[in-house]
């Protein structure tokens, strides 16, 4: 690595699923954006970021609060009532109370805005 350059890492850590609400709907986004809004949730106040689902490939779960499913409607998002078991980006435990919907919707908008310029630039 060169000198001055910095490397982040995610860990998905590896957790038979246990979910510390069952009523928790899950936001679903592609990864990309998903880890975008992880680092504006986590830069924010860090209180609004509960526990994420991977896949392991194409996509995040973000537990939200039960019946945030009935209104959402971010585009290129869905939002279900059922949680399958998956890996854990941010585990239960660590954070144990769902994604506050608003801050999420507000975190994947700036996402969608940030990968949009760095996709058209240069």
């Amino acid at each position: 690595m060169e000198a001055g350059m910095e490397t982040s890492r995610i860990s998905v850590r590896r957790r038979p699923p246990a979910f510390p609400d069952a009523g928790c709907d899950v936001v679903t986004v592609p990864a990309r954006q998903g880890l975008e809004a992880v680092d504006i949730l986590r830069r924010g106040t860090g209180d609004t970021v509960g526990p994420v689902l991977h896949d392991g490939g194409d996509t995040l779960g973000f537990l939200v609060p039960p019946g945030t499913a009935a209104a959402w409607d971010v585009p290129g998002s869905t939002c279900t009532e059922t949680v399958e078991g998956s890996d854990w980006l941010l585990p239960p435990g660590e954070r144990d109370l769902p994604t506050d919907p608003a801050a999420l919707r507000a975190a994947l908008g700036e996402a969608a805005r940030l990968i949009e310029v760095a996709d058209n630039c240069c």
